[in-house]
């Protein structure tokens, strides 16, 4: 049974992948944006940013990355309402394959396509100085947090793909998402934020994932953030999940 779901998720992986090989816009508008916003802070408003480091570039990295991810996951829901509103589901559940394996292939494709970008982003950070003194294991570590993240943000996509009824409102909820990182430690430290947004800043998730791989990009102490993110990684993914496998069954009932 295990190795017929995997085969079947496998498959529908491949299926997803191509759509994304012949149409190369989506990974390029992912990370165009996030580029953007890395050259802009880095040459515009970085020598107005007190954060109390030399390099300000490895300070904005981890908020750009998780920028790029909160963009890239918008596609997943526009890919799978397409796929809800061709009928392609029907078809799928007529043949011999594991339900959850439509699921699964779109889910896997979203941190396939955003590793890709998440590697474009960091290539193009080290051409304007971005540097890291972090071992193998601290970057394995930054590895798996950042799947983690594009996990959680992934099932949120799915709910939202599965119960839009049109095609921009699948991928309208990403928005308030990429937000977020505008307001954490992201590119200012929360110090210098007025008290209630402080207050926000320091208590949402993104603060405490940006902080974790922050440290772990320059090989110091993450103390209790890297709890606290994958608290919040392994919270969003958990109750994201029965959400999206609630609706699904809903949808192809």
């Amino acid at each position: 049974m295990t190795t017929h779901v995997l085969g079947d998720t496998s498959v529908l992986l491949g299926r997803s992948m191509r759509h994304i090989t012949r149409s190369l816009d989506t990974i390029i508008t992912v990370t165009v944006m996030p580029i953007a916003f890395l050259l802009l802070f880095r040459y515009v408003f970085g020598g107005a940013i007190q954060t109390g480091t030399d390099n300000y570039v490895n300070y904005l990295m981890p908020g750009i990355l998780l920028i790029a991810i909160a963009s890239g996951i918008s596609y997943t829901g526009f890919r799978l309402f397409n796929d809800m509103r061709s009928g392609i589901f029907e078809r799928f559940h007529s043949m011999p394959i594991a339900r959850s394996a439509a699921l699964w292939g779109h889910v896997l494709t979203s941190l396939v396509s955003n590793g890709i970008s998440v590697a474009v982003i960091l290539l193009a950070g080290l051409v304007i100085g971005f540097r890291s003194s972090a071992g193998v294991l601290a970057w394995l570590a930054v590895v798996g947090i950042l799947a983690l993240f594009t996990l959680a943000l992934t099932w949120i996509a799915v709910i939202a793909g599965l119960s839009a009824s049109t095609v921009d409102g699948a991928s309208a909820f990403s928005y308030p998402i990429v937000f977020l990182p505008f307001v954490s430690s992201a590119f200012v430290p929360t110090g210098t934020m007025p008290g209630p947004v402080r207050a926000f800043a320091e208590h949402q998730p993104v603060t405490a994932i940006v902080d974790t791989i922050r440290a772990l990009l320059n090989r110091q102490p993450a103390g209790d953030d890297i709890w606290a993110a994958l608290a919040w990684c392994a919270g969003i993914t958990l109750v994201a999940y029965l959400a999206a496998t609630l609706v699904y069954r809903r949808k192809i009932g």
